[in-house]
């Protein structure tokens, strides 16, 4: 039974099951499950469908008195082929099931009875609708990232599920069942079919060995399983890279490499489901818009004019009123990537138009992902395209390297964003007074760059990142900025989180190292984005004015003043706001001075005023 269920025999074969049941007529059983969703642990559902007059089957009939039970392949229920066709409209999961039907016993006219109705029942506009949802439901629940420290690979973005909604789809609009029947549908090419193929061969043996490692269904690439499963597959740690590190970065790159599949072919059978004969609209010579996508007036375009990737991505910041870009260009992107050689990089105006990307007022962080997504940044950036998928085998970053990164990215574009303004306050009002804010993105974009080369990344970083500049004609000044903060970008964490920013010695030893307002405004910036790039649950109130505190005085000091007087200033303006929090809740005056007393200076460095009231008030009134 659970060869036939999961694909491993032909329907055509001579049925296991006949030669222990009982009389089978008037019923048919029929397995509900997708082909190769086989492991350890996989639920197999079958389901027993009746003919009106019948009371079904019941197993207890079988000559092996409980072979399903035993066998673990429950039966879903025993509905008529009506009570099937209604059940279906009303619910997509139960239509996707359904979808997967195949014979297993019984009588053969039911089943093909049941296979009529259910096409005839089916409706593909409505399934895509459903299923479209459903995917943007499941992303959102995984916080639409692929790059997460314990991704599940069945139902995160870039997981089986993605690749099964797109066959879903396509079978149930009648283009075929397998990648290479939907690549002679014409929604995909036939290196693609083969490429995808080995990575859900791939991500399906690791879900397979991840069962029996848990001796459980465990979907997710825990955190504590991944060094045995890297030692299974014949990963060895390096001088630079442990082995789990190794197995994570093969996964993220099969998951990279789905999720692209996913999204182009998806956006095929949505032109076909939903056919809306609207006219090009002329954006440039090479680029229309349809439908608010982006289109490339021909499928040779980057083949014939290679710079013209980086003009679409840049088109794509410059019109807001586009959505995305067609499945045609996102194609001719992924095939035409290769173009993206030594010479193309070169070249004066590729290098022109990729330091453009960066002085853009909306749509970086968009266009810097899709870029990644579609390999076209880790083609044009060497350097990164070694990190993409790369995890650190800590608890501390829970992404990716390359999806830091771009999340660093992220946080800058959303200090410079009204929008975000109440946020980060103080970061708003920063960035707005910085001219050329594409120093803090390209520092941003090359600050982790070096991580897995070993020895000191931010050095190595930081030397990547001025060759860069020599070799894109930025100007001295930025491009000393954008060294040195790739160069220090964790030393005011570094110094906030160790070492006693009250002592005036520290804080001026810093100030030393930072030289100018300007350059401690710029690595403020990056050192909160960093934080916050970091893992979500990372950044706390407690950093945040640990960092503003040195901010603060550091600054003091730049201008002449005397550091000690600064922090001084802060805490006791932290402490007038908890008292006046206290007189509000009828705390009586000095009434905190007893507890005051006994605490240091960190204590008040590390909370807010409303924090300290809350202490001083709930300890006054036990």
């Amino acid at each position: 039974i659970h060869q036939l269920c999961t694909g491993g025999m032909w329907q055509d074969d001579p049925c296991p099951i006949d030669a222990f049941c009982g009389d089978m007529s008037g019923t048919c059983l029929a397995c509900v499950c997708m082909p190769g969703e086989h492991g350890a642990c996989v639920d197999i559902d079958n389901i027993e469908i009746c003919r009106d007059d019948c009371t079904g089957f019941d197993p207890a009939d079988c000559g092996d008195a409980a072979c399903v039970d035993d066998l673990c392949v429950p039966l879903v229920c025993e509905p008529n082929v009506a009570e099937c066709v209604t059940e279906m409209a009303a619910d997509a999961t139960i239509r996707t099931s359904l979808l997967e039907h195949r014979w297993l016993a019984g009588d053969r006219g039911l089943h093909r009875e049941f296979g009529r109705a259910f096409a005839d029942a089916m409706d593909p506009c409505a399934f895509y609708e459903a299923k479209a949802l459903e995917q943007q439901q499941r992303h959102l629940k995984h916080h639409d990232a692929a790059y997460n420290l314990e991704p599940n690979v069945k139902e995160s973005p870039g997981g089986l599920r993605d690749l099964q909604t797109v066959v879903w789809i396509a079978r149930a609009a009648g283009h075929g069942r397998t990648w290479p029947e939907l690549a002679r549908a014409g929604l995909m090419t036939m290196t693609e079919a083969r490429a995808v193929s080995r990575q859900e061969r791939m991500i399906g043996a690791l879900r397979v060995r991840l069962h029996y490692l848990a001796g459980r269904r465990e979907d997710r690439l825990v955190f504590d399983q991944q060094s045995a499963l890297a030692r299974q597959l014949g990963y060895e740690d390096t001088p630079t890279r442990r082995a789990s590190e190794q197995l994570m970065q093969r996964y993220y790159r099969a998951a990279k490499l789905v999720r692209q599949v996913n999204v182009i072919v998806l956006q095929h059978l949505h032109a076909r489901l939903f056919p809306i004969p609207r006219d090009p609209v002329p954006i440039t010579a090479d680029f229309c818009a349809i439908d608010e996508l982006l289109h490339v007036a021909s499928e040779d375009l980057f083949d014939r004019k290679p710079q013209a990737m980086l003009d679409a991505f840049l088109l794509m910041e410059r019109h807001p009123e586009l959505k995305g870009m067609s499945a045609r260009t996102l194609r001719a992107l992924w095939r035409g990537r290769h173009r993206i050689d030594a010479t193309f990089r070169r070249d004066p105006g590729n290098r022109a138009r990729f330091l453009a990307l960066f002085r853009e007022p909306r749509g970086i962080t968009h266009e810097l992902r899709r870029m990644n997504l579609y390999g076209i940044l880790g083609a044009y950036l060497p350097s990164f395209g070694r990190i993409v998928g790369q995890m650190q085998h800590d608890l501390f970053h829970v992404y990716t390297v390359d999806e830091h990164i771009l999340m660093v990215i992220r946080n800058l574009r959303r200090f410079a964003e009204a929008q975000h303004a109440h946020e980060y306050p103080l970061c708003s009002r920063l960035i707005a007074d910085i001219p050329n804010k594409e120093v803090l993105y390209l520092a941003g974009l090359f600050h982790d760059i070096a991580k897995g080369r070993g020895g000191d990344h931010s050095a190595l970083g930081s030397r990547d990142a001025r060759r860069f500049c020599r070799e894109h004609g930025v100007p001295a000044n930025d491009a000393d900025d954008i060294g040195w903060l790739v160069e220090h970008h964790l030393t005011m964490s570094s110094t906030a989180q160790k070492q006693d920013i009250s002592d005036p010695d520290v804080v001026a030893a810093f100030a030393a190292k930072v030289r100018t307002d300007e350059r401690l405004v710029l690595l403020y910036l990056l050192t909160v984005a960093d934080i916050r790039g970091t893992s979500p649950k990372v950044w706390n109130a407690w950093k945040a004015q640990l960092l503003e505190d040195l901010f603060n005085a550091t600054r003091r000091v730049l201008s002449g003043g005397d550091a000690r007087s600064t922090l001084g200033d802060s805490l006791h303006a932290r402490q007038a706001e908890a008292r006046r929090l206290l007189r509000l809740y009828a705390v009586p005056d000095d009434a905190e001075q007893k507890l005051w007393r006994h605490l240091d200076t960190p204590y008040f460095q590390r909370h807010t005023a409303d924090e300290i009231a809350w202490h001083a008030r709930n300890l006054y009134w036990r």
